[in-house]
């Protein structure tokens, strides 16, 4: 049996990896300035974090939601406390389209309308409802395709108010940063305009924090840079698990749980959970938030000043390099002979970072040399 092919490949076959390093098959070392789409926050295989899953496995690693799992509730409190959203509920499921999926679904029960509005560039997951709200034509099958769904030009609150006008709009779903759009930041001001005219006309906030989120930016959550601002759903999934697959939907406390509106087999298992705790510890212990945001602002100021470099956005270790050229070539050879991994966007001309939280500046401050040298070249 073969497999279906889903990414153009990198010829490199990873073998074994710690913190931000890997290393392949033959033994050479490379550096992982991608973090597997966002997804390795605290490191590969960090010590603390393989300690929690090893002891879980000895212990029990699945049982349903149908029993009391002490640990589901534990890693609710350390979440709430870091977070400091202490009053939110949480759902947990496997991954980022799941939470989405269920933050489309909750919005349209409490709300009882149908319609649901994105923005120009979004990914929100390629499950069918997440699908519908993504901004890439290519991968809406005519199944997914939905009428009252709609992709509305970025920053316009004009838009965004005649849309929601129609009395149709269940639901309005932003990233805290644009991912794969190529991170885009939203204004304070956006985002203060979406939340006051959703709750004008009665339709729900959606933070699509699952690339943005767990202290990346610098800020637990990336819409947390906008003070004041409290959405009604707030999903997230990808370092939050560094590895281990797991999501979640946090739901405003003004909404009341009733059972079998939400429903998951796999979600909020043992070792999920396990992973997640062993994730909010080293984030807390290394203090990571804080050193996100420091090494993001040294590096971002470097770029700047590299020719090549024509804009750079984003907050904390989520950082978009916009170059004067075609960007595939370039991260290709930084690959080839420089064994560093980066990201693409969907623009052309966009490398993408988003390293370990635990990346150290001398790594970053290679990965500046060999960009300069690529460029040069």
């Amino acid at each position: 049996m073969n497999l279906f092919d889903v990414y153009p490949l990198i010829s490199v076959t990873i073998d074994r990896a710690e913190g931000c390093r890997l290393w392949d098959d033959q033994g050479q070392e490379y550096l992982d300035l991608y973090g597997g789409h966002a997804v390795i926050s605290i490191g590969h295989t960090h010590p603390h974090y393989v300690k929690r899953i090893k002891d879980q496995l000895d212990k029990i690693a699945f049982y349903s939601n149908s029993v009391e799992i002490p640990i589901q509730k534990e890693f609710a409190q350390k979440l709430g406390h870091l977070s400091c959203l202490h009053d939110y509920q949480l759902f947990l499921v496997n991954s980022g389209a799941e939470a989405n999926e269920n933050a489309i679904k909750m919005a349209s029960f409490v709300t009882g309308k149908s319609g649901f509005v994105a923005f120009s560039g979004a990914f929100h997951g390629r499950t069918s409802g997440a699908v519908a709200l993504t901004d890439n034509p290519k991968i809406i099958a005519p199944a997914n395709a939905r009428e009252d769904f709609h992709i509305l030009p970025w920053g316009d609150l004009d838009a965004l108010e005649k849309a929601l006008k129609t009395g149709t709009i269940a639901g309005v779903i932003i990233e805290g940063i644009q991912g794969v759009g190529g991170i885009q930041v939203p204004e304070p001001d956006f985002l203060k305009g979406i939340a006051s005219l959703a709750k004008s006309y009665n339709a729900k906030l959606i933070l699509d924090e699952v690339q943005s989120g767990y202290s990346r930016t610098g800020r637990f959550f990336a819409h947390q840079w906008v003070d004041g601002l409290m959405p009604d759903f707030i999903t997230m999934a990808k370092g939050m698990g560094n590895g281990f697959p797991i999501g979640g939907l946090l739901i405003s406390p003004e909404f009341k749980a009733s059972y079998g509106l939400l429903g998951t087999t796999f979600g909020g298992n043992h070792l999920a959970c396990a992973a997640g705790l062993a994730v909010l510890e080293v984030l807390e212990q290394e203090n990571l938030q804080a050193k996100a945001l420091e090494l993001g602002d040294r590096l971002m100021k470097e770029l700047k000043k590299i020719p090549q470099v024509k804009e750079v956005r984003g907050k904390g270790l989520m950082i978009g390099i916009d170059l004067d050229r075609d960007a595939g070539p370039i991260r290709t050879e930084l690959v080839k002979k420089h064994r560093i991994f980066t990201g693409s966007a969907a623009g052309k001309q966009t490398i993408r970072l988003l390293p370990p939280l635990s990346v150290e500046w001398n790594q970053l401050n290679s990965f500046l040399t060999a960009l300069k040298e690529v460029l040069n070249a």
